[in-house]
């Protein structure tokens, strides 16, 4: 029954039958056997079926949220067997905004140190999908923002609040400015994120709230992208501060900071609420209120 409701996790996560059976390592038949038997043993259809994958019936989508918990719990009980045997070992996925990569060394580096049998994946995804990825087992945390929209049943531990420089090169409009405002960068020639990332929706209500129109000329998923455009000093951005500070730009790079107002927004892990967690998801938590109380000390 586990393995079939694996099968069907994958296969709602896939909404293709052939790339679930390649991401569970079995064939399409097996899989849709595998289905098929899990729906006669319920006695419900769970997926609506024509030429190819239609999309799961109410019945399916109620089995799915009992299948997440079951496999969820599953893999806790599994996780924490192995612990007791072993001690602390395995694999452990996070994926972050990308504003947020920065700092995951600040989490994983001393989280290895003490458990150095835990290895990590660390992917870039916007506020969306991470919260996506988290519903549907995915990924074990995710480093994204607390506030602004919901988050829905997780826990989450707040890590540092961004705040917003304009970064622009030597030379440039407004470069030799101590502060700027939201209104004044709002006229210059901007590369951002792109408008899926919440980072971007952030900045474009700030300036929108100040008058500003929003009209970036380059847009891009990559902060990398945007540094080196920022270099080439044609373009300006805005950027959290301490992910700029991150970088270390060269000294022909400023960074303003952004006033009027002078707005901060809250980032930390987040992962789904479950009682108990994983062995190494409540570790991972544990790292991280370390990491919030020691930055708060400072």
């Amino acid at each position: 029954m586990i393995d079939k409701l694996e099968f069907f996790i994958a296969l709602a996560n896939q909404k293709h039958f052939g790339r679930a059976a390649e991401e569970c390592g079995i064939t399409q038949p097996t899989l849709s056997a595998a289905i098929r038997q899990l729906e006669d043993q319920l006695g419900v259809m769970l997926v609506s079926r024509g030429s190819r994958f239609q999309g799961l019936t109410p019945e399916g989508q109620r089995v799915l949220e009992w299948a997440r918990r079951i496999v969820g719990d599953t893999r806790t009980m599994r996780e924490e067997m192995r612990a007791a045997r072993k001690g602390l070992a395995g694999h452990i996925r996070i994926a972050a905004i990308p504003t947020a990569l920065a700092m995951v060394p600040k989490i994983t580096a001393p989280f290895q140190e003490r458990h150095p049998d835990v290895t990590f994946s660390i992917t870039s995804r916007n506020s969306l999908q991470v919260l996506s990825l988290l519903e549907n087992l995915e990924i074990d945390a995710g480093i994204t923002y607390l506030e602004n929209e919901p988050l829905g049943r997780v826990t989450s531990v707040p890590l540092y609040a961004e705040r917003y420089h304009l970064i622009t090169a030597a030379g440039s409009p407004l470069a030799e400015r101590a502060s700027v405002t939201w209104k004044e960068v709002g006229h210059l020639r901007l590369c951002l994120l792109t408008a899926d990332m919440q980072n971007r929706r952030i900045i474009n209500r700030h300036l929108a709230e100040a008058g500003a129109v929003v009209q970036p000329t380059l847009e891009s998923n990559s902060m990398i992208v945007l540094f080196a455009h920022v270099q080439t000093g044609r373009w300006a951005s805005i950027m959290p501060k301490n992910i700029a500070d991150s970088f270390g730009f060269p000294a022909d790079i400023h960074k303003i900071p952004i006033t009027e107002p002078d707005a901060e927004h809250l980032v930390g892990l987040v992962a789904t609420h479950r009682e108990p967690f994983t062995p190494l998801v409540s570790a991972l938590l544990h790292e991280a209120r370390l990491l919030a109380e020691a930055d708060k000390n400072r």
